[in-house]
């Protein structure tokens, strides 16, 4: 059986934020030679309850990760086929 967590849910609350800092790219360097970078996006931060043991406020974090291809060697690179008006050939 799963313990349940010891959390007394109220009616959700959006919070205002602001980032102490802009978050970073994490540079991801394929064995191919591909790199890719990825940073986290905060969007936003909701209050769901409180720890029924301790009182400390329950919040639920939302986030969006956003990825980026920085640099593909050219020999990863494929010919794309022209298509037509319809996008097919």
């Amino acid at each position: 059986m799963i313990p349940q967590p010891n959390i007394s849910f109220t009616e959700p609350e959006i919070v205002e934020f602001e980032l102490e800092e802009e978050p970073k790219w994490i540079k991801i360097k394929l064995k191919d030679g591909t790199v890719l970078e990825l940073k986290n996006e905060i969007t936003g931060v909701v209050k769901i309850g409180h720890d029924t043991n301790t009182g400390i406020p329950i919040y639920n974090v939302q986030s969006q990760a956003i990825l980026r291809v920085k640099y593909v060697p050219k020999e990863l690179i494929k010919k794309v086929q022209k298509q037509g008006p319809t996008g097919y050939q």
